[in-house]
């Protein structure tokens, strides 16, 4: 007999044994779903704001923005910016509509550095 186990991220099938279910729990890092630019911002971002988190531990798609994920402000933006821009010669300005969108997780981020980084 074959039970089907569900967490957040996967399915998996284990046997059971005598009326028994064994139940697997899977803790997967978050970092391997990373790409290699989403690794460099999580570092660039930890460091740039002192945070206490580790780069690994940042979810590529949680978000950045509000008092959800990471929980960074306008202020955090700006001094994202900087590095950002310094790094990857992208401009993204503090007026700019779309920089909810842009910082909605670090995916967006990274899509975003990836379409117009001049470095």
């Amino acid at each position: 007999m074959l039970q089907t186990v569900r967490s957040k991220t996967i399915v998996g099938v284990f046997p059971s044994k005598s009326n028994l279910h064994f139940f697997i729990h899977m803790n997967i890092s978050t970092d391997s779903n990373k790409t290699e630019l989403e690794q460099e911002l999580a570092r660039h971002i930890t460091t740039a704001l002192n945070l206490d988190i580790s780069p690994e531990k940042i979810d590529p798609l949680a978000p950045l923005y509000g008092d959800e994920g990471l929980g960074i402000d306008s202020i955090d933006v700006l001094e994202i910016s900087l590095v950002l821009t310094k790094q990857y010669g992208v401009q993204l300005r503090s007026d700019d509509e779309h920089n909810a969108e842009i910082f909605a997780s670090l995916r967006n981020l990274a899509n975003h550095i990836q379409q117009h980084r001049t470095k």
